[in-house]
């Protein structure tokens, strides 16, 4: 079996990975639950979640619903301690060059747009529901370029790749703490409506014995005070049990963008 903690997992917040993943194996180890010793690196994240021996992962919400390649389990849902994140809930910040001279989303018609992948729901859902508003079911960016990552999509608007992009809120909070570098000549010209944070998923296959273990056993470390030091490096103030169900708004608002004539951000 498998664990993956990538999703937030910024260089300086690997040993609070590690503590809370140690955590957690250890629990389940000690019901009979055969939890691997260490998280999976060397995979990325999107292939942790496609194998049938995933036993912990954390998974993007959108592709959760729009990819039917994926056949995965909610096991819990995370709550962040970041600026305008309500309890279940995160944002994507759409970031702009402090020196643009553009004060509204409708500014940045016919410039660039930088996301992290087209799956994505903070970089590229959310962004499109915002501009679905103001495209006037028209392509609003004369280019649209794939960084990879939410990082380097703050990178390609500090040097000029692109105009704007849309982050991630717990990754800026992360940015903004351990390498304000990146963020340094960047300002939040608006913000998207919220969604649910990123599930904390399993395999399909997973027994759902093992499911509610699981369940139990993030409840127990998200309140264990000998790793409130790791939740806060991960600004984790909550895990809660929760099924898929509340992430079929995400695929609504794709479909809802599409019935407003923007179906893909362009």
């Amino acid at each position: 079996m498998i664990a993956s903690l990538g999703m937030y997992d910024h260089p300086a917040q690997r040993w609070a990975n590690d503590a809370i993943w140690s955590a957690i194996a250890a629990r389940l180890r000690a019901v009979g639950i055969a939890a691997p010793l260490a998280l999976d690196r060397a995979r990325s994240v999107e292939d942790a979640w496609h194998a049938p021996d995933l036993l912990l992962a954390q998974c993007c919400g959108y592709p959760l619903v729009a990819d039917p390649g994926l056949d995965l389990r909610v096991v819990a849902v995370p709550h962040y301690d970041v600026p305008g994140c309500a309890p279940g809930r995160h944002v994507s910040r759409l970031v702009v060059r402090d020196a643009d001279d553009a004060r509204d989303l409708a500014a940045f018609r016919g410039r660039i747009a930088a996301i992290s992948a087209p799956s994505s729901n903070t970089g590229a859902n959310l962004f499109r529901d915002l501009l679905a508003d103001v495209a006037d079911a028209a392509p609003f960016f004369a280019a649209v370029v794939t960084t990879g990552s939410h990082r380097q999509s703050a990178f390609a608007v500090r040097t000029g790749v692109a105009d704007i992009a849309a982050i991630d809120a717990v990754t800026y909070a992360a940015l903004a703490r351990h390498e304000p570098a990146a963020l340094a000549g960047l300002r939040t010209i608006a913000v998207t409506r919220p969604s649910p944070t990123l599930p904390f998923v399993t395999a399909r296959a997973t027994p759902i014995e093992t499911v509610a273990a699981l369940r139990a056993v993030l409840s127990d470390v998200v309140s264990d005070p000998q790793l409130a030091e790791a939740r806060a490096a991960l600004f984790l103030s909550g895990i809660v049990p929760s099924g898929g169900h509340r992430y079929a708004a995400l695929l609504a608002l794709a479909r809802d963008a599409a019935a407003r004539g923007y179906p893909e951000l362009r």
